[in-house]
């Protein structure tokens, strides 16, 4: 069964730049099927747009709350925007 498209563009807050944070990010985009970018932001956090299946990027967003191991997220902020068809998911600079 296909579920909708969603996409979304999340801000993360916390101890995510220089963890990991964008590469655990674009790792597990793959592997979820799910397009987008993912890039730092002045000031310490990261932004994303996720763009694919409504519950792989559920998935996704789940997994981004924790990050990886050295992570430490302490908010995000999600809205959705407009789909673009992105055709991968890549980091940004």
């Amino acid at each position: 069964m296909t579920h909708p498209t969603k996409c979304i563009r999340v801000r993360v807050s916390g101890r995510v730049q220089g963890v990991n944070y964008r590469n655990f990010s674009k790792t597990n985009a793959r592997e979820l099927n799910v397009t987008g970018w993912v890039r730092n932001l002045p000031g310490g956090g990261v932004e994303a747009v996720l763009e694919g299946d409504k519950r792989k990027v559920g998935e996704l967003l789940n997994l981004l709350k924790t990050g990886p191991a050295q992570a430490l997220v302490s908010g995000m902020d999600i809205s959705e925007v407009k789909c673009k068809s992105y055709e991968e998911f890549k980091v940004v600079y």
